[in-house]
């Protein structure tokens, strides 16, 4: 089975599944047979397929670490994690061959499609596609690229805002005031992002791709997102005429702006994974961690948040970036980070180079040195010699740029035959007029390297960094004490369950369901209930006064709202 890598287990939680309530098994087996009905015909390859070779059932809420085992037999694993994570460590999970899943499961208000992550989305949207090996390769390869991915500040705000929503959203105790609250908090977020970012753009991507996407024609798509996949509501109406069917377009669903808390209002088609996969391919190309140099570090800039740049030399410079120094023509010279750093290389940290010995942050410059074609980093040890370059003799080295080094050659370490690092003592480095080391600050370990080739989110060695590789929310998701009241209704549905599950006689059938609808006239809003007693009455004509009481209350709830109607009149369908 796939470990969970150190820097991802803060993200993970206990499942605990004895947290779930009979109404939570009732919302899990409701969803499940209406989407194992429904896409049999409209979802992509064999979705009842998916959920055995998964080890999920349609009767009960899935067990995460059951499923780990199963899914441990296509190359993969699953977490359990507490609903929103960080977009880039949820990439990073996927980069591993390891499904994160929620362990929440929606209300039976939002049965139809919930704007948090939860179980049903999670595992019943993502896994059952994992048996395609298409599909699988392409989500693995969207994790590797979208865990690299920089984001900005705003970003990690708007990550806040989307998870304290999606909280108080599925909170039943939640006030209105509350939950208008958290929506304007998230439409203050998403206004503050006025400049595009990978993060954004390939959050984006993969909104529009994995979570809502269509595979096969516009005149017949059949379903493969996640969002799909988990949501009746979404699922069902995407066939109607106001969901447009649009060609899939690496441009535009990079590009198109979403709304996590309402359904969609026009969906994108591919082809086939294949397409989807060199469309990823293509982004890649644009991104940072392919692209380098100042661009890439200005990106860094912007996340304020933990991220590498890779010199030519093979160093990797890990820490959060807080400063550059510009030449006349506008490309960086000189790099600084703040906080804790560490260098690495080939995603190993270096032995010295730790995040206590670099904890105050870490500057170097970035370029070649004046009069010589050379990279430094490719020296002989001639070379370094005419350079002035000496362990224990003091040396002036002069970048093109105009960034001087001045001190005492301490060491110079060489890495898979590369130069990656020279370090001095009594050292004094400048630029023009500014000061950027002095000697009184210690050892001046100046990274060696002509250009920077790469610049990613993350550490590079992340096992290393460990918990601090991605930053984890403060908000946490709400638990609340169950009521008196709750625990009957809780008991009713339990009632019903352990009926359907013990092949009871016709008799113990009639009498229990007869017991549990007098007990639930307590509860007149409840409709997943009456909905379960018909299943269990309608099949064998068991009971049709109850059955003709039932059905006529469930009317009267369906007359309430057209969103009810539905889920009621497909409930009702399936019992008989």
């Amino acid at each position: 089975m796939i470990p969970v890598p150190p820097h991802l287990k803060p993200f993970c939680v206990e499942q605990n599944y004895e947290k779930y309530t009979p109404i939570d098994h009732a919302v899990w087996r409701y969803v499940l047979r209406q989407n194992s009905a429904f896409l049999a015909e409209k979802g992509y390859g064999s979705y009842q397929d998916g959920m055995r070779v998964t080890g999920m059932s349609t009767e009960s809420v899935p067990n995460i670490e059951e499923m780990n085992v199963q899914l441990s037999k296509m190359g993969w694993g699953a977490a359990a994690i507490d609903g929103f994570i960080p977009p880039v460590a949820f990439f990073d999970f996927q980069a591993h061959r390891l499904l994160p899943i929620a362990g929440d499961i929606r209300t039976l208000d939002h049965i139809a499609y919930t704007p948090a992550p939860d179980i049903i989305h999670e595992s019943a949207g993502h896994a059952p596609m994992l048996h395609d090996p298409g599909y699988a390769e392409f989500l693995q390869f969207f994790g590797e690229i979208g865990a690299k991915a920089l984001a900005s500040k705003e970003d990690h705000d708007l990550y806040e805002a989307i998870r304290l929503l999606s909280i108080v959203k599925e909170d039943p105790r939640a006030t209105a005031e509350q939950v208008q609250e958290a929506e304007d908090k998230l439409k203050q977020a998403e206004a503050a992002v006025t400049e595009s970012s990978e993060a954004g753009d390939i959050s984006k991507l993969y909104w529009w791709t994995v979570e809502y996407g269509l595979i096969g024609s516009v005149q017949d798509p059949k379903i493969y997102g996640a969002g799909l996949l988990s949501s009746m509501g979404e699922s069902r109406a995407l066939y109607r005429p106001h969901v447009q069917k649009v060609p899939f377009s690496l441009e535009v669903c990079s590009t198109k702006d979403y709304n996590i808390t309402e359904p969609q209002p026009q969906l994108y088609v591919c082809e086939n994974f294949e397409q989807l996969t060199e469309a990823v391919k293509a982004f890649a190309k644009t991104m940072a961690y392919q692209v380098g140099g100042t661009v890439s570090l200005q990106k860094a800039l912007r996340s304020d948040n933990l991220a590498t740049a890779v010199y030519s030399s093979g160093l990797q410079v890990s820490g959060t970036f807080t400063h550059l120094e510009y030449d006349g023509a506008g490309e960086a010279v000189y790099l600084k980070t703040t906080g804790p750093t560490m260098l690495s290389v080939e995603n190993a940290m270096l032995a010295g180079h730790d995040l206590e010995y670099h904890g105050e942050g870490f500057g170097s410059p970035i370029g070649l040195l004046q009069g010589f074609e050379t990279p430094l980093e490719d020296f002989t040890v001639a070379q370094l010699e005419e350079a002035g370059v000496k362990v224990g003799a003091n040396a002036e080295l002069l970048f093109a740029s105009g960034v001087q080094v001045a001190g005492e050659v301490k060491y110079v370490q060489r890495e898979k035959g590369k130069i990656v690092l020279i370090g001095f003592d009594n050292c004094t480095v400048t630029y023009g007029d500014t000061v950027l080391f002095q000697a009184e600050w210690g050892t001046f370990d100046m990274a060696v390297g002509a250009v920077i080739t790469s610049v990613y989110a993350g550490a590079a060695d992340r096992a290393a960094w460990a918990s601090s590789t991605f930053s984890k929310s403060t908000l946490n998701t709400k638990r609340h004490d169950v009521t008196a009241e709750e625990q009957k209704l809780y008991d009713l549905y339990q009632s019903i369950r352990d009926l359907r599950e013990s092949n009871a006689g016709d008799k113990e059938v009639q009498d229990v369901t007869a017991s549990v609808a007098s007990d639930l006239e307590a509860y007149p809003n409840d409709w997943l209930l009456r909905v379960e007693i018909l299943e269990l009455l309608a099949p064998k004509a068991l009971a049709p006064e109850l059955q003709e009481k039932i059905e006529a209350h469930l009317n009267e709830l369906a007359a309430t709202g057209e969103d009810l109607q539905e889920l009621i009149e497909n409930g009702v369908q399936l019992a008989r």
